[in-house]
């Protein structure tokens, strides 16, 4: 116990320095978690204190809820398909960037790089406004080649809908990796491709056994923030297709906007927020499960590829 005293007497500055910020956590994370978890246990419709109180009956009717499984399916799909294409497109973008001949890289770097200092819902709100413009000029242009027979509403159409959506979700959060990529690939020693060139290594090989390697750690990290940050996909749905047609693009967090602050055609005000706050609960346990399933597969992956590279030297 002395020593701890010791040690925390010692370091006293770094707490100090600490403190704002552990103040803040505690102020605008902590205590609404806590207090949302209290409001899961009540019926409530915001107005004045909770009183109605009825258990876990949320997460049972959350874990029977046919909407909210639909909406977390297509939570999954916009992940599962906009974070493989959003990091492809973004090492390949790195690589290009990267090369010094590229005349005006720095223009395209800025470029790729401007959506994450702008609003998504903005963005949302301008990709929504070119579908609209764009429609009937490319409807017809489809019809002449032969693709439809008839026109298309492109954010009304269940069917591709969604895949707009991840299309421009893909756009605004290219920036992210692009930058955690270029950082990786300036990082890496010039010296091994020139050691590589010399011993005949090609473009490919270079990037294959060199590049790749050593960018794998800033990849993984890439990965799972990129991931865990498409879980959280919200604003871009809501200002572009508000969930629907039909569902067809509802997420988990339009799912939990339309239960925590819905207003029927009438004007009345039926808010379930204890509702809202169980499906946010629920969904962040169903994402702390995935998010230890992908650290669980990474370390697994880390680890063969380190015997592997142990064996190949032996």
């Amino acid at each position: 116990m002395g020593k701890i005293t010791a040690g925390i007497r010692r370091n006293a500055w770094s707490y100090l320095f600490v403190l704002p910020m552990f103040a803040l956590f505690l102020a605008f994370t902590l205590y609404p978690l806590a207090a949302s978890f209290h409001y899961t246990l009540y019926e409530w419709d915001g107005i004045g204190k909770p009183s109605d109180f009825v258990g876990l009956k949320h997460y049972v009717s959350i874990a029977s809820d046919t909407l909210f499984w639909n909406a977390f399916r297509n939570t999954f799909f916009y992940t599962m398909v906009g974070v493989p294409i959003q990091l492809l497109l973004a090492l390949a973008l790195a690589v290009i960037l990267n090369t010094y001949w590229l005349r005006g890289r720095y223009v395209f770097r800025y470029a790729f790089i401007s959506p994450i200092v702008t609003s998504s819902a903005v963005i949302g709100i301008v990709f929504t406004l070119i579908y609209s413009s764009l429609g009937p000029h490319f409807n017809r242009l489809l019809m002449q080649l032969g693709f439809i027979e008839r026109p298309l509403d492109w954010l009304g159409n269940p069917q591709i809908a969604m895949w707009l959506i991840v299309l421009v979700g893909v756009w605004v959060g290219l920036g992210y990796p692009l930058i955690y990529f270029l950082a990786a690939l300036q990082s890496i020693d010039r010296e091994l491709y020139d050691a590589a060139t010399v011993d005949g290594a090609g473009r490919f090989l270079c990037f294959w056994y060199i590049t790749i390697p050593l960018i794998r750690p800033v990849g993984v990290v890439v990965l799972l923030m990129t991931a865990l940050h498409s879980l959280r996909v919200f604003d871009i749905v809501q200002v572009m297709t508000q969930g629907g047609p039909f569902f067809a693009t509802d997420v988990v967090g339009t799912y939990i906007y339309r239960m925590a602050f819905f207003v029927m055609p009438s004007g009345d005000v039926a808010s379930r927020l204890g509702y809202a706050s169980a499906a946010a609960f629920f969904m962040g346990l169903l994402v702390m499960g995935i998010s230890l399933l992908q650290i669980a597969a990474v370390r697994r992956m880390t680890r063969i590829s380190r015997n592997e590279r142990h064996h190949d030297q032996a």
